[in-house]
């Protein structure tokens, strides 16, 4: 829960909307209130950067410029339409919750979050985002830069004992300066994205560093830290390096192939796992069949590809292709 007095969170709040006002990056999706393309933003958005998605959010409304558009859509043009964005199950989810829409709503979007998290894959942040960004409700939700903000500002520096979502979004209700979420949310994200990063934040030139609870702990720590003739203490802090598998090496970069391969193919047409495999892998092998078949296996259980003709054929004739 916020402490800090009213007086501090009122100067907080208009220190953080001024900047906001005078640096916000025009974004094409800060100019609609439309909850269809809110949606299509938002989803695009997860685990992807900005400037690869404006380019695609501009093209794919140009594809798909209506709710209804999307919901009729084969979904071999959706997944097509994706290209270049990655972690192709969000298309297939996003025409889901089209369909869902039109469906079952007559094509209106349920305004409030309760109801569009029970759209299919939308969860609370993306059900938060739609209701702030698209019907301007003050709602609370937290994303990757809005959970780091909110923690610095209220709780301290990251290396405290990290809080609980449920508290942080808490924080993040009461943060929010009546009738102004929409203003408000954009600028905690901006503030994350531009300013409070997570590698290198930029505290000498923050709005709100007056009112930062991690800032104070460091200026303070710095204050111990030296002595009085300037020197600092010995010792550094020991870093933990871990090993990571180069990506390309792991099943999500194959999934990933895959896709691609099939989005080449021409409407109708399948392609012999083997062949698939030939074109993904260096090396490949009959050995490596079963592992290919699994990873199919999987795109075809989130809606990513389709089996044709594997019935009584061998696992190397097995036909793959994108769904109908």
């Amino acid at each position: 829960m916020i402490e800090s007095p009213l007086d501090t969170i009122a100067n907080l709040q208009r220190d953080l909307l001024a900047w906001f006002r005078e640096n916000q990056r025009d974004l094409p999706w800060r100019r609609t209130r439309d909850p269809y393309r809110i949606l299509v933003s938002e989803v695009m958005l997860q685990q992807t950067q900005v400037d690869r998605v404006k380019p695609k959010y501009e093209a794919f409304l140009d594809r798909f410029p209506t709710l209804q558009a999307l919901a009729e859509a084969p979904v071999s043009e959706v997944i097509r339409a994706w290209q270049g964005l990655g972690y192709n199950r969000r298309a297939v989810n996003l025409q889901r919750a089209a369909q869902t829409v039109v469906e079952q709503h007559g094509g209106r979007f349920p305004e409030e979050p309760e109801e569009l998290i029970r759209l299919p894959g939308i969860g609370a942040y993306t059900a938060g985002a739609i209701a702030c960004f698209a019907f301007e409700r003050d709602v609370a939700f937290l994303d990757t830069n809005i959970r780091r903000v909110i923690r610095r500002l209220f709780c301290g520096p990251d290396e405290a004992e990290a809080p609980g979502d449920a508290l942080l979004l808490n924080i993040a209700r009461q943060a929010i300066p009546s009738g102004q979420g929409w203003e408000w949310n954009q600028g905690v994200m901006e503030l994350g994205a531009l300013i409070c990063t997570a590698t290198s934040p930029a505290c000498w030139r923050c709005p709100v560093r007056a009112h930062c609870a991690a800032y104070a702990a460091r200026s303070e720590a710095d204050s111990t830290i030296f002595s009085a003739t300037g020197s600092a203490a010995s010792g550094s802090r020991p870093r933990r390096l871990r090993e990571q598998q180069p990506f390309t090496s792991t099943n999500r970069y194959f999934r990933g192939r895959i896709v691609d391969i099939l989005r080449t193919l021409p409407a109708e047409e399948s392609i012999d796992l083997e062949e698939l495999g030939v074109q993904i892998k260096a090396g490949f092998s009959a050995a490596d069949l079963p592992w290919l078949a699994t990873l199919v296996e999987g795109l075809v259980g989130d809606g990513l590809a389709a089996w044709r003709a594997r019935d009584g054929a061998e696992l190397a004739r097995w036909q793959v292709a994108l769904p109908a």
